[in-house]
């Protein structure tokens, strides 16, 4: 059976003063005395946002000799030229992942979304677009701004739903187990854009116009797809001889 799943869930902020700093999660809290709000930082305690920030590999330390003076560079430069890191995490697609991973193990999946969106102004990695609509369709450079109805649109990392997928299958790239076999991957994925899609299990020739315009191929430029099926590999814990 198929599903078809989008990853317009919901999505968690998390911030680092600069380019060194230990990721935090962002809480929006109310000013004191005031209808406004505002931005938080504490200690990552949230267990689904710590997962996705392992599953990314944010903060992972296994960078080449040449990575690794990159980074001590970057370090000089953080202290002198601060920059502020920002990502949103999908941990809704996450939450999602798992859920179906453990009722229907062996489900192969088709997602489709928005690989990308033009003019977002907001800052962050995976970062939405937020637009509201009195009149005429405003999009905003902060999500403070938006007020009362307001669509939010956010873009998949394809290759993180890969690593989401894989890691909700049970597959880990590290061998926690020095004594068992090198564990192997469930599942097996690909990823198209929505034109290869489309030629490969659509019927483009039925849709091509006589100017020569084809919606099928010709739309949705900034779409994506998302194939991920069973493998028939068994993982073994059995130790080598």
């Amino acid at each position: 059976m198929e599903y078809q799943v989008l990853d317009n869930l919901p999505h968690d902020l998390v911030y680092s003063p600069d380019q060194v700093s230990p990721w935090m999660e962002v809480w929006i809290e109310k000013v004191k005395g005031s209808s406004q709000a505002s931005e938080v930082y504490k200690p990552l305690q949230d267990p689904l946002i710590s997962r996705c920030v392992d599953i990314i590999g944010m903060n992972e330390d296994k960078a080449s000799v040449s990575e690794k003076l990159t980074f001590a560079a970057k370090g000089v430069l953080s202290k002198v030229f601060p920059k502020p890191r920002r990502a949103w995490l999908p941990t809704g697609c996450l939450k999602l992942m798992d859920t179906l991973h453990q009722a229907l193990p062996s489900m192969s999946l088709i997602a489709s979304d928005f690989s990308y969106l033009p003019d977002v102004s907001i800052p962050g990695d995976r970062a939405p677009l937020v637009s509201s609509k009195d009149g005429k369709t405003s999009d905003h450079r902060n999500y403070f701004d938006a007020q009362g109805d307001a669509d939010i649109f956010f873009p998949t990392d394809f290759r993180l739903l890969e690593q989401i997928d894989h890691n909700c299958a049970g597959f880990s790239k590290e061998q926690k187990n020095p004594g068992a076999f090198k564990p192997v991957k469930k599942r097996r994925t690909i990823i198209l854009d929505t034109a290869a899609f489309m030629e490969e299990f659509g019927m483009p020739l039925k849709t091509r116009t006589k100017d020569g315009y084809n919606p099928l191929l010709d739309d949705f430029k900034n779409t994506k797809f998302y194939l991920s099926v069973p493998t028939h590999n068994v993982p073994t814990h059995s130790r080598r001889n």
